[in-house]
């Protein structure tokens, strides 16, 4: 053998295109590169860039946590805060006529439209809820009802970006991913972060629990709760060809091959998520046959939560929080079904009927198994509705004169356990619900809340991009502390 000979190493095999060039080009073309690369060819390791070699390890919080995670329980579409949690008896007395208030609205609104349900109070603190709600109305001394939400713009899609990340109009994180982010997960088995919504996707599809700039694996993983054989519900969850000992094999391989190449290209993320993606995605085959098999769950347990998919996904959700899921969100139909341009008085009460059972039932549960005291529970949509009817717009509604218009003026969002003040009803909309008028609470202020019940300071949980420091509430946002116990 000759000097020149050597044996193959498997490390021959891997060379950056930057290092092509330098060996073909005798290094002029690496002068070049690095000319066109700029800073990110001097990139070096930062705690930061560290993070993502293992992004989902769990991780204790700055600050004293008072939630452990949360589940999210979106109401798609936008239910209206006159019908559901903020009674507004001036709407009896105006039925029929204009209100008087000086109001700019998107599309011309007709005259009042008085709720079609009876409010009651409930529970030792009183707090009224609509007769449609009679499960969830049994825990109001569990939950601070936020009646002053407001948001930016009365659209489906802006508004859903601002409820789930942030922003309204660019590509962000959302906040099951900044949550990830903070916290990584506590079961290494399953993904960190779930979405579930029946039957396909809302409007803005995977942007609702995309990772944006942050490393890949933080994204939320997509479930069909509409589907019940396992297989369906995680598409090619077991192989079907090779023992689990050899896959193990195979993917030892393939992820030791996929380490050297990461090696070569400065701990790049995307990579570094694929990579995680693998190593996840095997081991799921057994801890997601279980976690999302109903069937083992006692009759009594079942029954509690009663028929319906809405229904199992809360009892789903229930059992992926107990196996250390940090971040879990429930969609409530993949359309827009709380969207009732007409015909509220039957709409309303029919998704309430579809999804009040079974929400009860998870407030109960987690109560009962002692999970609600560091689980935070969060409902509402992308904006409320208009407590006047909303008259015929073409492409918009059927023009029967008794549904409502989008609201992102005033509306409602309740938080129940992990840290909330129980029995608290905060802030109020005008005498009508049209605007929130007494102590305000932007999407920003929630998010600063829920990250400050998680144990994070929502202005220093940030992530250096394109030379800025990011963070889920931008430059805005302030912490609800009077709903906080």
């Amino acid at each position: 053998m000759s000097e020149f000979d050597h044996h193959s190493q498997l490390e021959d095999l891997f060379l950056s295109r930057r290092e092509l060039l330098g060996r073909m080009g005798n290094g002029f073309a690496s002068l070049g590169l690095l000319g066109l690369l700029g800073e990110s060819a001097l990139a070096v390791d930062t705690p930061q860039a560290s993070r993502t070699m293992n992004p989902l390890a769990p991780r204790k919080p700055p600050l004293r946590p008072r939630a452990k995670r949360v589940i999210f329980l979106f109401m798609n579409g936008g239910p209206s805060q006159v019908d559901t949690f903020d009674p507004k008896p001036a709407l009896q007395k105006y039925a029929g006529q204009a209100i008087p208030l000086d109001l700019p609205t998107e599309r011309k609104t007709g005259a009042a439209l008085p709720s079609p349900y009876a409010f009651k109070r409930h529970g030792q603190s009183g707090i009224e809820v609509s007769e449609i709600f009679p499960h969830v109305a049994k825990h109001v001394d569990d939950m601070a009802v936020i009646r002053s939400m407001h948001a930016d713009v009365p659209n489906h899609e802006p508004s859903l970006m601002l409820m789930n990340c942030g922003e309204a109009r660019m590509m962000r994180p959302s906040m099951g991913s900044w949550v990830l982010y903070g916290l990584g997960t506590e079961n290494q088995n399953l993904p960190g972060f779930i979405s579930m919504c029946p039957g396909g996707f809302p409007i803005q599809e995977t942007q609702n629990w995309q990772s944006g700039f942050l490393p890949g694996v933080l994204a939320g993983t997509y479930i069909d709760p509409n589907q019940t054989d396992i297989e369906k519900i995680v598409e090619n969850i077991r192989n079907q060809y090779t023992l689990s000992s050899e896959q193990r094999e195979q993917l030892n391989l393939v992820q030791r091959l996929n380490r050297k190449h990461l090696e070569k290209r400065d701990a790049d993320p995307a990579l570094e998520a694929r990579i995680q993606s693998f190593e996840l995605a095997y081991r799921m085959q057994t801890e997601a046959t279980d976690a999302f098999d109903v069937s083992r769950e006692s009759q009594a347990t079942r029954d509690l939560y009663g028929p319906g998919n809405f229904a199992r996904q809360c009892l789903i959700a229930r059992r992926l929080a107990e196996r250390g899921v940090r971040f879990i969100q429930l969609y409530h139909g993949a359309g827009q079904p709380w969207d009732s341009h007409d015909d509220i008085a039957i709409a309303h009460r029919n998704l309430a009927q579809e999804s009040d059972q079974g929400i009860g039932a998870l407030l109960t549960d987690l109560k009962q198994r002692g999970m609600l005291d560091d689980t935070l529970v969060i409902w509402g949509g992308e904006f409320g509705r208009t407590p006047t009817v909303e008259l015929p717009t073409p492409g918009a509604n059927a023009g029967k004169m008794n549904g409502r218009d989008h609201n992102h003026y005033g509306f409602t969002y309740w938080l129940a356990g992990g840290g909330i003040k129980g029995g608290t009803v905060y802030g109020a909309t005008d005498e009508f619900g049209f605007r929130a008028q007494d102590k305000p609470v932007h999407v920003h202020d929630l998010h600063a809340t829920i990250l400050h019940l998680l144990g994070f300071d929502h202005k220093k949980l940030t992530y250096r991009h394109a030379g800025r420091d990011f963070r889920l509430t931008d430059v805005y946002g302030n912490v609800v502390h009077d709903i906080i116990a």
